[in-house]
């Protein structure tokens, strides 16, 4: 997890020049301050592995599976810019990531079809795993988020979708019309890249025992948390109930962000966003 706090301490700038694209008081700001993150990621890529295309950007563009934390580490980098930098900061990470888009494309050997990252239906794809996951997770696991923060959160992200190119006119902007959208897409499909993928994301190599255990039992949270039509694509059964219960899930992420905290970095970080909050 390393990685992962290095990434979370350079992204939260000391001395920002403005607030950002979004800035303190945003519901943005709020949401992804929330110690329930690890769980929607474990669930957003879990659905955007669900498209092919997207997919096979993915598998044959990437080594990530050498270094999956290191591959997490710099999304998480990514956001956490976008989120909390200054607006200079922002648009270069997403310039960043724009640019690299424009060298992934190629043939998915499974439908046969061909994929460019820069594809608007692609990055939106990717967009609304992530956002719907964030929503959901932080609505039933996290601090507080009701219904109508919930929909000025999807809202407000679709900043996110724009700056790496998708047309705002194409981006949800409510709750209900994030996950009619994701029901919406017709080219879905558990292929073994994407099998393979999902096979590391729940079971990581390089973790210590106790972490470990803390990270499969997140995981078998995440499978619960998915839509039923994704559980189903994926051939996993329902958790029991018991598993999925509001206060033991809590602790389960209490007690992976404690040892996240513990890393060099992190509090330091949290701490400067939690000041800029407040004044």
């Amino acid at each position: 997890m390393e990685p992962l706090a290095r990434a979370y301490e350079r992204s939260v700038p000391q001395r920002p020049k403005d607030d950002g694209l979004f800035g303190p008081r945003s519901i943005v700001w709020r949401v992804h301050r929330d110690r329930s993150f690890p769980l929607a990621a474990i669930r957003s890529l879990m659905i955007q592995a669900l498209h092919p295309l997207a997919m096979a950007g993915v598998a044959q563009h990437s080594d990530w599976q050498r270094d999956p934390f290191g591959r997490l580490a710099a999304t998480a980098g990514y956001v956490l810019t976008v989120t909390y930098g200054d607006t200079p900061a922002a648009n270069g990470a997403a310039a960043r990531v724009r640019a690299v888009h424009t060298r992934v494309r190629g043939m998915d050997a499974v439908t046969g079809l061909p994929y460019r990252a820069e594809d608007p239906e692609l990055l939106l794809w990717v967009h609304a795993g992530m956002v719907d996951s964030i929503a959901h997770v932080v609505q039933r696991y996290g601090r507080s988020l009701d219904a109508a923060e919930a929909d000025r959160y999807v809202a407000e992200m679709a900043r996110f979708a724009e700056i790496i190119g998708v047309p705002a006119t194409l981006v949800p902007a409510s709750v209900a019309a994030m996950r009619g959208y994701l029901e919406s897409v017709e080219l879905r499909q558990v292929t073994p890249a994407a099998s393979d993928a999902i096979a590391i994301v729940l079971d990581p190599p390089g973790l210590d025992d106790e972490t470990r255990e803390l990270w499969h039992d997140l995981g078998q949270v995440a499978v619960g948390t998915l839509p039923a039509w994704a559980r189903s694509m994926y051939g996993f059964d329902e958790p029991p109930p018991g598993l999925l219960e509001r206060e033991p899930v809590r602790q389960l992420i209490g007690a992976l962000d404690f040892a996240f905290e513990s890393l060099p970095g992190v509090l330091e970080a949290r701490e400067r966003i939690e000041l800029r909050t407040r004044a």
